[in-house]
């Protein structure tokens, strides 16, 4: 793993990550115990990901929580590294980053002070220096030797005691093009040769006349680069607006039928629904329980039409070919129908019995 930059030996170590334009200073803390204590993996700026806490600050990720001494670190490092491949964070709001400055987060007690000379968050960007390229593994694995006793330099933040704030970085070696997204300046040089052919009055004319150094600041390159620059920017713009244009009647149209589509959608739904009511209706209505019922009713109404003929028998209102005929078929339907009752009832309590819950 090459880029991490050794802070203070054996304490802390900084990892810059740039993904989606995105740059991520990865910030390890070893405790003294280490690695019988977990590492402190924290990253700043403060972002939105799964493997983070709720500020944004610090690592949680499971191989971090359950870190224990035979653990490797490096391993879990690049695992991170690769998780932010695969699912790239979000910055954080800023308020929530703010409240980190200064105070501890809840659920993250601070270390106690262990009196390590720490550094500033980042020397000077000088342009010829250079971060050393270290691997994890070698970097961490000396962890376990003696530290260093001297008297903090840096003042205590809050986030842990005597840590040092880290601050964002630029990858400079990541392309900037014309695209909408950045614009790389041109090269200022150190020195104009331009002026190296003009005498003191008028090096001392330009200098007390502003239009005489406009007059010769228009007639550097790299003003000329700029305006050329913006002036294709400003086409292809031109350009981007004009086929947006061309494509508004293709979308509108589309949109259009979306919209048909979707009242449509709206019709089948409502007709779906009422016949999924009418189909429910029509399922109670035949269930096993509301046929038994319906049978036992009809079942007495032929009983009792038997019985309403027997009477009128008796009391020598019917002939006897018409009360044998009217009587022998309402017993039968009756006796039918209380034969069908009973054995659905059977039925109904055999799948019961076999479906009961358990």
């Amino acid at each position: 793993m090459k880029g991490i930059a050794e802070i203070q030996k054996d304490v802390e170590y900084r990892l810059p990550f740039t993904v989606n334009n995105l740059t991520i200073n990865i910030n390890i803390l070893l405790p003294p115990q280490f690695p019988q204590e977990k590492p402190v993996i924290s990253v700043y700026p403060p972002i939105r990901h799964h493997l983070m806490d709720k500020q944004g600050v610090y690592v949680t990720s499971p191989l971090v929580n359950n870190f224990t001494m035979h653990s490797d670190l490096g391993k879990i490092i690049q695992s991170l590294l690769d998780e932010f491949w695969k699912n790239p964070p979000v910055l954080a709001p800023s308020s929530t980053a703010f409240s980190y400055l200064y105070s501890n987060p809840s659920g993250m007690p601070p270390y106690a002070s262990q009196g390590f000379p720490f550094l500033p968050p980042y020397p000077p960007q000088e342009a010829n220096r250079t971060i050393t390229s270290l691997s994890v593994a070698d970097t961490i694995s000396s962890s376990t030797t003696s530290y260093t006793t001297a008297k903090p330099a840096a003042p205590s933040f809050g986030v842990l005691s005597n840590l040092p704030l880290p601050v964002p970085t630029t990858d400079t070696s990541a392309p900037i093009s014309q695209n909408g997204f950045g614009y790389k300046m041109p090269d200022v040089p150190d020195a104009f040769p331009e002026l190296s052919e003009l005498s003191v009055s008028q090096l001392t004319d330009m200098n007390e006349q502003e239009e005489i150094l406009l007059e010769q600041f228009v007639t550097l390159p790299q003003l000329k680069q700029i305006i050329t620059d913006k002036d294709d920017l400003v086409k292809s713009i031109e350009e981007l607006a004009r086929k947006n244009l061309l494509l508004e009647p293709s979308l509108e149209a589309k949109r259009q039928i979306v919209l048909d589509k979707y009242e449509l959608l709206t019709q089948l739904k409502s007709t779906f629904e009422k016949k999924m009511q009418r189909q429910h209706e029509l399922s109670e209505s035949c269930s096993a329980s509301a046929l038994q019922a319906r049978l036992k009713v009809a079942a007495h109404e032929a009983e009792e039409e038997s019985d309403n003929i027997a009477e009128d028998f008796l009391e020598g209102k019917t002939e006897i070919d018409d009360f044998l005929s009217s009587f022998m078929e309402k017993r039968t339907i009756c006796h039918c129908r209380r034969a069908k009752e009973e054995k659905l009832q059977q039925a109904i309590t055999t799948h019961s019995q076999f479906h009961a819950p358990l």
